[in-house]
């Protein structure tokens, strides 16, 4: 049915289910906007009449109405839970994007995180006011340079995309300091999708390097390629076809061989940690999700924290501020000059402070937690169940490279199943909806045709994944026995039926508008 000019799911697919008036099913609300429930034009307060006074804004101040909506606390407090409702989080249950690893926050980290002393302080606070916090970021830092087996780290990045910044101006830095300009970077077609967008960011031409038909780098056409205006390569290992690159030593070699240097994105670093340090790979520099391997929050736009090792040839160049000692105190250098010993060629700073202070509590609370051998367990754990997923689902599913052995922290399927079906990958996603779960990571890697990735991370219980893996059983048995309608419809019961992807995504509608009255009555 319509309501408000939206499509909202029925009651019930079943025949006599009866619809209802108010868009409304059971304590699942159709949620209006928050202007529609009220406009601009009321309040929710009353504001004393006070008289003009004297102001610092240097006349900045509001001549306008706000164009807020004037609620009471009630209708606010409401409005907000009832659209919580509608989210899936994880939570609620297994939240099996691939390539983007979603894992159990726990509620210890939270606790410390809010803790006097890291919750409430400031970036401008004097140093040795917070000799706490600067001794906690110094030994995350530790923490983080002897898992991967690496000299140096930066704190500041914000997030994933921010470190492989971070670490490509590095290596444009080192390149600049030999007074060389190189123009070419190298990227393999099983990498991230920001891992190009950074190289072109950072002004470099961006050479793709194909995949092998078992799924990862194609060492002879990557040698083939570098030359004296290669700057690097950057690879993502695992990559994003859940496979670990075997010849990544031999790859960073050959880089190092050209002059060049090697990037890793370390997004996947969760399938690894404690088993592999990428230090011995010779990689010169990545970056660590700390929402993604030390369990910190993910998602909503933040708060992220990507940390970036890197090699001794690469640490002269690493970005301000970092912490250091200072006698028996800590400090923050910030000044450019004061660049000293492992950042004396430092390409300047990245940001206005120094990094995630709550992302920062919450890993190394993560880490302490777990120790050496439970990290080493998380990585174990981790591809344990995505290769339970891979076998248990390989019959019915096509797994592309499940033939060249195990995969790593996420299980890879392609759309060929569904061939001559009438169903494709999106279909299978809404359909998941109906059945309480979030979709798998849709049509990503594009190495993979109508690539389904699923990663289960390591706090999954067996119990969730087979009944998560039955859910997935079902539907493909639904698809191949010719069960359209139910995958074209879907999804049946989420708060709003199936919208047009493609008009959203081309013409979105980010901002309200007060209607046109007249056009209303009309």
């Amino acid at each position: 049915m319509l309501k408000n000019g939206r499509q909202t799911s029925p009651g019930s697919v079943t025949e006599n289910a009866p619809q209802t008036f108010t868009g409304n099913r059971a304590l699942m609300l159709d949620e209006p906007l928050i202007f529609e429930i009220a406009g601009p034009k009321t309040t929710g307060v009353d504001l004393m009449d006070v008289p003009q006074v004297e102001t610092r804004l240097g006349g900045l101040e509001r001549n306008r109405e706000i164009g807020l909506p004037g609620l009471a606390e009630p209708e606010v407090v409401r409005h907000y839970t009832r659209l919580s409702r509608m989210n899936y989080a994880i939570d609620m249950g297994i939240f099996p994007l691939g390539s983007c690893t979603m894992k159990h926050n726990p509620r210890l980290n939270e606790k410390l995180a809010r803790l006097p002393g890291f919750a409430d302080i400031h970036p401008l606070q004097p140093a040795q006011s917070v000799q706490g916090a600067l001794e906690l970021i110094d030994e995350l830092a530790t923490w983080l340079k002897k898992l991967c087996g690496m000299p140096e780290v930066s704190m500041s990045p914000k997030a994933g995309a921010h470190g492989e910044l971070c670490g490509m101006l590095a290596i444009r830095a080192a390149h600049e300091a030999r007074g060389e300009a190189r123009k070419v970077v190298l990227v393999p077609e099983s990498a991230h999708g920001t891992n190009p967008a950074t190289a072109a960011f950072c002004g470099y031409e961006v050479d793709a390097i194909p995949a092998t038909p078992e799924g990862r780098v194609d060492l002879a056409a990557l040698k083939a390629k570098l030359g004296p205006d290669v700057a690097g390569v950057m690879i993502t290992n695992p990559n994003t076809c859940g496979l670990f690159e075997p010849e990544l030593a031999e790859i960073s070699e050959a880089v190092h061989q050209a002059g060049g240097y090697v990037y890793c994105d370390g997004a996947n670093f969760n399938a690894i940690v404690g088993k592999v340090r990428p230090g011995d790979l010779g990689i010169d520099a990545m970056h660590i999700n700390l929402h993604k391997t030390f369990s910190t929050p993910h998602g909503g736009g933040g708060p992220g924290s990507g940390p970036v090792v890197f090699s001794e040839a690469l640490a002269p160049y690493a970005p301000l501020p970092f912490v250091r000692k200072a006698g028996d105190m800590l400090e923050l250098v910030e000044e450019e000059q004061a660049r000293t010993g492992s950042h004396s060629d430092s390409f300047g700073r990245m940001v206005a402070f120094h990094g995630q202070m709550g992302m920062f509590v919450r890993a190394l609370s993560y880490m302490k937690s777990h120790g050496a051998d439970g990290l080493r367990q998380v990585a174990e754990d981790a591809v344990l169940n995505a290769n339970y997923i891979l076998r248990r689902l390989e019959g019915e599913l096509t797994a592309p490279f499940a033939a060249s052995g195990p995969c790593m922290h996420e299980a890879l399927f392609s759309d060929e199943w569904l061939e001559d079906t009438g169903i494709t990958t999106l279909d299978l996603a809404k359909a998941m909806i109906d059945e309480g779960y979030h979709p798998m990571t849709m049509y990503f890697p594009l190495v993979v045709h109508g690539a389904m990735l699923i990663e289960p991370t390591e706090t999954e219980s067996k119990a969730g994944l087979d009944r998560f893996i039955e859910t997935i059983l079902a539907l493909a048995g639904a698809a191949k026995a010719g069960d359209v309608e139910r995958f074209k419809e879907a999804p049946f019961y989420a708060p709003l039926r199936r919208l047009d992807e493609t008009a959203a995504a081309r013409k979105p509608i980010l901002t309200w508008t007060e209607p046109d009255l007249a056009e209303a009555a009309e």
